[in-house]
This record gives structure tokens, sequence and C-alpha cells, in this order.
């Protein structure tokens, strides 16, 4: 299914590694008991653990998006709400969510739930509240260029 809502994904090819090194310690463990594919095995225990993680732990992040995509705004803001509190509340487990997640996304889930609650407040016409929650990202995470393209475009609405 697409999504006519914009979505950004940026990978740390460095978050790879340490992934690469769980599937072949799984590779590893599944040939130390003889079965006849232990890759295969492998495989589908590292796919079974990493989808059951990105289902379940982040789960209000989830539920802000489906209701993204649904354009339920609203509806979507209190799931972001949640998920930031939620990943500042464990902050271990965004910080290492390439072993926690099995996740190579180089923002953390902080930084999309904040861009994401400052999207719906401007989805639903509230650009004050909207630039309040970029701005926020940006001095949370002053690299955040989705964080600046949100203050620069809100702020030059009626400059021309």
């Amino acid at each position: 299914m697409t999504s006519k809502t914009p979505t950004i994904r940026q990978s740390s090819w460095f978050a790879i590694l340490p992934q690469f090194g769980i599937m072949l310690l799984f590779i590893f463990l599944f040939s130390m008991s003889n079965l006849k594919d232990p890759s295969l095995f492998a495989l589908i225990t590292y796919f079974f653990i990493a989808m059951s993680l990105r289902n379940f732990v982040p789960k209000s992040h989830r539920e802000g998006i489906k209701l993204t995509n649904k354009k339920r705004f609203e509806a979507a803001i209190p799931k972001f709400e949640n998920s930031y509190a939620f990943f500042t509340k464990n902050s271990w487990i965004d910080k290492y969510r390439y072993l926690t997640l099995f996740s190579s996304s180089r923002m953390s889930y902080r930084e999309m739930a904040l861009c994401n609650i400052a999207f719906c407040y401007s989805q639903i016409k509230n650009g004050t509240k909207a630039l309040e929650y970029y701005e926020k990202a940006q001095r949370e995470f002053p690299d955040s260029g989705l964080a600046l393209a949100g203050i620069n475009m809100l702020k030059s609405i009626g400059k021309e």
C-alpha cells in the first residue's frame, strides 16, 4: 500500500554491521546443532525477532504512522507524544536500536516523534504548534534536516 503522506527513511550503514554480526551468530549457533540448512533457520529466526521487536516495542509510533496515513492527524498526535515519552524514558532502546530493535534507521524515534507531531499540527492548520515542535526537534537534534526544513517552510509562508 502506498502512502500519499511524505515519508523519509534514512539508514545508518554503520548500524548494519552489528546486525550482520547477529545474523552470523545465528548461523553459527544453528550450524552447531547440525541442522541441514543453518543459514535458512538463522534467516527465519532473525526475521521473526526483528519483526516482533519492531511491531511491539514502538507500538505507539506505528499506530501514529497508521493514523497519519489515514489523514487522521489529530488522533495521531497523542500516539506520537506517547512514543516520544516512551523513548525518552527508555533512551537506551532508541540509542542502541540497531541491537534492541534490529533497526538501521539513522533518525531516532524521539526525533521522528517530534517531527511527526509537528507535521500533524501543520496538517490541521496549527502552524504555531507545528513550529513549536519543529523547533523543539531542532534544539534536541541540531543536525535534524527534517526539523530545519519544517521550520524554514513554516517561516517562509506569507513572505514573498
